[in-house]
């Protein structure tokens, strides 16, 4: 017991340093903690069911039982019993955390912030890989087996660094696998006794054994190979030495993105810092359209107090027929079609393809890639951008203040308007657009009032860090003190516009920069931007760009959201800004680009949390996962069932006489004699037999195999049944049966044996207590115990199967062929 203790805790050990490579994705080391709580759990609650003697599946469920206390302890949803006993509400909480980690993943990228659901879905895979650790390494002593599971956390780190993996971290998992391992043999040949040399001489306990020795420094060797080979080897290190050499930022921005090169955080902070040195060369791009508008790949419409996040999509393949964006003919909008094809280098990395707006198809695409008409991104869930050239068709739709001022609020009802005018309960956010907002009439007078309140004259200016502030809102940070960059500016319209009751949300992608040459334009890093888009009844998105001119290179300014701080150039009106004589009464409202006016918002219906066009499919996964639980927790029944059924069919022969002296018989009619056949009744006796040695299995009563059938029914029925009752006479039955079956040369027959085993069924479960019979019933132990013994010889032949393999490998030597062909 005390050397399974020992290797229960170096294989929660192993556990954790074989999470060491998730420590490239977190910015700091929350993780590392609620991992060693959850590890622990898992091997305290081993520890204690190892003492108590259970059976490994016990040992399995009592892991489980710890790592769903440390998840309850660790991440409270606020139902909980006594801070640790999970309810109801608690399972539904893991499930919005892991609803919410699938989010997490796409919005951030490395190093990614300590968000909750990304901190349980990775303590939950770390407890859940220790559970499978501790089974395989101390309840089967299987530690080689380990290294599967322990690989399966290295491989995420290794997903997001297509390129490398940082060293460090996988000679530290690699060490903890040696260190399983040592510990299990050392373990074993204790368990032996003695310890030897290569040629045989005994070594004290605490003398070094030369062959140990050898194995140590083996290990050391090819650790330090596997680490040191991919350093050396040409193309294997581009990861790691662009790791070392790039500058470190967070966010987006007119002058850099966050993390390294090639890596975009889709997430429009309220507030952060830009800090790139390096720039790199992104896409590349040609379009027919002489001033085309930015080229965007992302969308964050979640609004929470920190910024807008980005929600799950979900569409249609992109090699398919689009939705013609160009919708009906209306007064003040202009739609042209053009052509573009992009180029994506091999630096930019992630699972959305830049694109203009309003695609109408793409081509050289493959299957994998969707594009989403609400959110209008192009995505895949199994491809990357990296190296990807395509075409596609779209349409650049531009239009007059006119227009926009003709749009009519949405309904209050609208699936849109509620999903994406939800804002975060700021006072004095909602006092200031009150206040910006007074007397202005239309939708777009609203939009334009709140947009050229980021303006110079107002104390805004472009800084590629935000300042800190005491407000404890970021949100009023960023509006008293005024300073920041693209993400900021995004932001901070799209939450005023929707405290106005306006849809709004924040699109990322790039701008047009400076390096152009003909038709094609050169983006970098440096041209990576975000902006705000407003949804006008009828029309659809409309861009408009908060972010100083002069902090964002390429960019780019419309006639409905001028330049708020260029006071030469106006907006062009021909009366008030508010007037409603501005529109034509006698125009009619065409279906435009619209997807949502018959108040249906495949995307907003779900909630702010639910990705596009679709419900949670946790509800549908719960109910699979009790469902599946619960035929396999039947399965033993089942089995039980269908052997008892089984055995108890007893199938008599049956012969046709006609006798000529059977006066009895109608003439005509043959007489039916039911005989038993010899062979049958043996059979049969020894199957009521089989059924009552597992019913004596199941109910716990005491089988000892060195008595003969009878002696075995004669003490059933003296201390279990009763011997002068009617169970004690069908056992007595049985056993008769049996011992004529082994011993005589006829078998008794005749005699209703599935009766007798009924009486003696019923009467064991008569005596036992309420658990033993509910055991018997769903998990009766004669199953168990025979699929246990099965599966324990399967393993036994497989071993014996290897060691004869591994015996005739090693015997095999080139050098004795060799030898032979010498002597000939």
């Amino acid at each position: 017991m005390i050397a399974h203790r020992n290797l229960g805790l170096v294989a929660a050990a192993a556990t954790l340093l074989a999470a060491a490579p998730l420590s490239t994705i977190f910015e700091r080391w929350t993780w590392l903690v609620q991992a060693v709580i959850a590890v622990a759990a898992v091997a305290a609650a081993a520890a204690l069911a190892r003492l108590g003697r259970s059976p490994l599946w016990a040992q399995v469920l009592a892991m489980l039982g710890g790592l769903t206390l440390a998840l309850t302890w660790l991440f409270p949803s606020g139902a909980e019993l006594l801070a640790v006993l999970p309810t109801p509400g608690t399972f539904g909480h893991f499930a919005e955390l892991l609803t919410g980690s699938v989010d997490d993943m796409r919005a951030y990228g490395v190093k990614v912030p300590d968000t909750d659901p990304l901190l349980f879905v990775t303590v939950l895979g770390i407890g859940a890989v220790a559970v499978v650790v501790d089974v395989l390494c101390v309840g089967m002593r299987r530690p080689a087996l380990a290294g599967l599971p322990m690989l399966a956390i290295y491989s995420v780190p290794v997903a997001v660094y297509v390129d490398s993996v940082p060293p460090l971290p996988f000679a530290l998992g690699a060490a903890g696998f040696l260190w399983l391992l040592v510990t299990d043999n050392v373990d074993r040949v204790r368990r032996f006794g003695r310890r030897f040399t290569g040629d045989g001489r005994d070594v004290d306990v605490w003398e070094a054994s030369p062959l140990a020795a050898a194995g140590r420094r083996l290990a050391v060797v090819g650790l330090a190979l596997a680490v040191l080979v991919p350093l050396a080897v040409p193309g294997m290190t581009v990861g790691l030495m662009n790791s070392l050499n790039s500058g470190v930022g967070s966010g987006l921005g007119g002058s850099g993105l966050g993390g390294a090169p090639g890596r975009v955080d889709l997430f429009a902070a309220l507030s952060g810092e830009l800090n790139q040195s390096q720039v790199t060369d992104l896409v590349k791009v040609t379009t027919t359209e002489d001033e085309p508008f930015y080229l965007r790949f992302g969308v964050a419409d979640d609004l929470r107090a920190d910024g807008f996040r980005v929600r799950g999509s979900n569409g249609q393949r992109a090699t398919g027929d689009l939705p013609d964006p160009a919708g009906g003919s209306r007064p003040g909008i202009e739609r042209t079609r053009h052509r573009a094809t992009v180029e994506v280098s091999r630096e930019l990395n992630m699972h959305f393809l830049p694109f203009y707006a309003e695609p109408v198809n793409f081509a050289d695409l493959g299957n994998n890639w969707f594009y989403d008409p609400n959110l209008q991104v192009l995505f895949s869930n199994r491809d990357n951008s990296r190296g990807k050239k395509f075409s596609f068709d779209y349409v650049r739709s531009t239009y007059t203040p006119q227009a926009l001022r003709s749009a009519q609020p949405l309904p209050a009802d609208l699936p849109l308007r509620r999903q994406q005018t939800v804002t975060p309960d700021v006072p004095e956010v909602r006092a200031l657009v009150a206040e910006l907002t007074q007397d202005k009439r239309t939708e777009y007078d609203k939009v334009r009032a709140i947009y050229d309140y980021f303006s110079e004259d107002n104390g805004f200016t472009y800084q590629l860090s935000t300042e800190e502030g005491t407000s404890g809102q970021q949100i009023l940070d960023f509006l008293e003190n005024k300073v920041g960059y693209c993400q900021q500016y995004a932001a901070a319209l799209a939450w005023m516009v929707r405290d106005a009751g306006i849809p709004a949300r924040v699109a990322f992608g790039f701008t047009n920069g400076n390096k152009r040459a003909g038709d094609t334009l050169t983006l970098t890093n440096r041209n990576l931007h975000a902006w705000t888009e407003v949804y006008f009844d009828q029309i659809g998105w409309v861009p408009f760009d908060a972010t100083p001119t002069y902090g964002v290179p390429g960019s780019t300014r419309s006639a409905w959201a001028p330049d708020v701080d260029a006071p030469e150039q106006t907006t062009p009106q021909t009366g008030p800004s508010n007037a409603p004589d501005q529109t034509d009464p006698t125009a009619e409202p065409d279906s435009g680009p619209n997807q949502f006016e018959d108040g249906f918002d495949p995307g907003a219906a779900g909630g702010p949390d639910t990705p596009a066009s679709q419900t949670s499919p946790w509800p549908w996964l719960t109910a699979l996962g009790v469902l599946t639980l619960l035929v396999l927790l039947a399965v033993p029944a089942l089995r039980r069932l269908a052997l008892r059924r089984r055995r108890g069919r007893l199938t008599p022969v049956a012969r046709t006489l006609d006798p000529p002296d059977a006066a009895s018989a109608t003439p005509g009619q043959p007489r039916v004699v039911v005989d038993t056949d010899p062979d049958r009744a043996r059979a049969d006796a020894h199957a009521a037999w089989d059924e009552l040695i597992d019913t004596l299995v199941d109910y716990r009563v005491r089988i000892d195999p060195t008595e003969t059938p009878r002696a075995t029914a004669d003490r059933l029925a003296r201390e279990s049944v009763g011997a002068a009752t009617e169970a004690g006479t069908a056992v007595r039955l049985l056993g008769r049966a049996e011992e004529r079956a082994r011993y005589a040369r006829d078998p008794l027959t005749g005699e209703p044996l599935p009766a007798a085993l009924r009486t003696v069924r019923g009467a064991l479960a008569g005596q036992a207590d309420r658990r033993t019979r509910l055991v018997a019933t769903a998990l009766p132990p004669s199953v168990l115990g025979r699929w246990r013994t099965a599966v324990a010889d399967t393993s036994a032949r497989l071993v014996a199967s290897g060691s004869q393999l591994r015996y005739r490998l090693l015997r095999f030597n080139p050098r004795r062929l060799i030898a032979n062909r010498t002597g000939r």
